[in-house]
């Protein structure tokens, strides 16, 4: 063997042996997310999503924990963690319990769901990993009905009367007249807004109800003038759960007042048209991932998959520790609202401002200027610690 030969022999021997050397690159940890939703959801029948009713829905869930998941790529690989999505569909309670034991059993840190609260609050004790309520504003779900492991990005819905009646009173609008639906939903509702209205030092000045029917003799129930007429107000607060009602009460009434709740001015988890806070990189972002406009569901979404996601890159990849995580005081979240959110340890809400909008732009964020409390001003939206509604820690 020639003295080249010898030397390109030893050079490879040498190379293969620092190949050898090498530490094995790890293997890839798997963080299993999952997301329950409802089938055949009518809220997202076609006819109905084209009217864009705003605090609607505007496409599934999967959608924003999507985007969420593309987002956090960057870390995720430079972490070498790799993230599966596993959604489910269910039915009704006894679906939606047996597929949040399937989604335990396979190993998902946690579930992002968006049910109706009657199924969660009879599907969600049969299991102990987290679930993050993205689309249900039910207030029974932090108080009576809570649970250690159930958590909610999406406001409640006392949070949304507290963000309007905060509004109010720093503009000085005191006399509030208040017309509500018929159905049960809206009565629920309307119990909510009569407290908010009392926190606040509002008047409520009369409270009608209304209602939308074929029948002539029914007719007045449903007109805008007449339900307005006979009395002095500064604003008309209007309860409507379907919508149909609320959207066309602006403008119709009887004084050149302004029209809040469910028409006109409404309080919301996200706006598409919010311009502060780098809110319109993230609206075009989930924009070209879903091909639609971010509502106040796809934000809830989204940061739930986001809190799950940073929880995961801190290593917290069990559910026990995902639980943990959450609950932890240093935990924060960017939600693009100008203020770090976290969970409230007694009733499991994240901690968020809400958006106060007409659908064109967002025209003020509460908690309201002025607006104070002892510890986190962001307490002042739904219910306080010192209430104690949720018994369960």
């Amino acid at each position: 063997m020639t003295e080249r030969a010898r030397r390109r022999a030893t050079w490879i021997v040498a190379l293969a042996l620092g190949f050898a050397a090498l530490p094995l690159q790890a293997a890839a940890a798997t963080l299993t997310i999952g997301v329950l939703a409802r089938a055949d959801d009518d809220r997202l029948d076609p006819h109905r999503v084209e009217l864009s009713y705003l605090g609607h829905p505007g496409g599934p869930l999967t959608q924003s924990v999507d985007v969420a998941i593309k987002e956090s790529q960057f870390e995720l690989d430079a972490a070498n963690l790799q993230v599966k999505v596993e959604a489910l569909q269910a039915r009704d309670a006894t679906e939606a319990q047996a597929a949040m034991q399937r989604l335990e059993k396979a190993g998902a840190a946690a579930i992002v769901i968006d049910l109706p609260a009657d199924w969660i609050s009879r599907a969600a004790p049969a299991v102990r990993i987290p679930l993050i309520n993205a689309g249900e504003p039910d207030d029974n779900l932090r108080g009576a009905q809570c649970l250690p492991n159930l958590l909610h990005t999406y406001p409640s819905e006392r949070m949304r009367a507290d963000a309007i009646a905060q509004t109010l009173a720093s503009r000085r609008w005191s006399k509030v007249l208040v017309l509500h639906g018929t159905a049960q939903d809206d009565a629920t509702r309307l119990t909510t807004v009569q407290a908010s209205i009392k926190r606040f030092g509002l008047k409520p000045v009369a409270t009608r109800p209304f209602k939308l029917s074929a029948d002539p003799r029914e007719r007045d129930l449903g007109n805008p003038l007449l339900l307005t007429a006979n009395l002095d107000y500064d604003v008309v607060w209007v309860v409507d759960s379907d919508g149909e009602f609320a959207r066309s009460l602006p403008y119709r009434i009887s004084l050149p007042r302004p029209v809040v709740g469910d028409g006109g001015l409404f309080a919301l988890a996200w706006a598409p048209n919010f311009e502060r806070f780098g809110a319109p990189q993230l609206a075009r972002r989930f924009l070209r991932g879903a091909s639609r406009p971010m509502t106040g569901h796809d934000w809830a979404g989204w940061i739930a998959t986001k809190a799950i996601l940073q929880a995961a890159l801190d290593k917290a990849l069990t559910p026990a520790a995902q639980l943990k995580a959450f609950v932890q005081p240093g935990f924060t979240l960017d939600g693009f609202k100008g203020v770090r959110l976290s969970f409230r340890t007694w009733d499991r809400q994240l901690r968020q401002p809400l958006l106060l909008t007409d659908g064109q732009g967002v025209v003020a964020l509460a908690p309201a200027e002025g607006i104070l409390h002892p510890t986190n001003v962001l307490d002042t939206l739904g219910a306080d610690a010192p209430e104690g509604l949720c018994k369960t820690r």
